[in-house]
């Protein structure tokens, strides 16, 4: 007998504030996502390099370390293009230039709602397909 159900959406979060990144993987996971966790840019890149299922990166863009959440988000789109990106912040503008291009962006503070209504729009919109290989 094969399996025919649905299989959940994989995001990943990388936020170092762990109330902030609790509160939004209960959010997409009570709306029937897969979260995985992250606490910062290497503990993501280590995760988008380990797991092919991951269709979604929600990233803050202050995070500790020498990796911000936009250079994680350039790198997200030049590594691993099939996956959407979300940026969050409360500090950068979706027009300032430092957003990078392709990406959707998340005002802080966010609700669940709005979190949820811009993982849908990623989700929707056209990425590059993953290679053969890895799905």
């Amino acid at each position: 007998m094969t399996d025919t159900a649905p299989r959940p959406l994989v995001l990943l979060i990388a936020e170092d504030e762990p109330l902030v990144r609790m509160a939004a993987a209960d959010a997409l996971g009570d709306a029937g996502c897969e979260v995985i966790e992250a606490a910062d840019a290497d503990e993501a890149i280590a995760v988008l390099d380990a797991d092919p299922r991951v269709r979604v990166l929600v990233t803050d863009v202050r995070m500790p370390g020498p990796i911000d959440g936009l250079a994680l988000a350039r790198m997200a789109a030049a590594r691993w293009p099939w996956v959407a990106v979300v940026v969050a912040s409360g500090h950068a503008l979706p027009g300032d230039g430092k957003v990078p291009e392709g990406t959707l962006f998340l005002a802080k503070p966010y609700t669940a709602e709005a979190l949820l209504d811009c993982v849908r729009r990623a989700v929707k919109r056209p990425v590059k397909p993953m290679p053969a290989k890895l799905a």
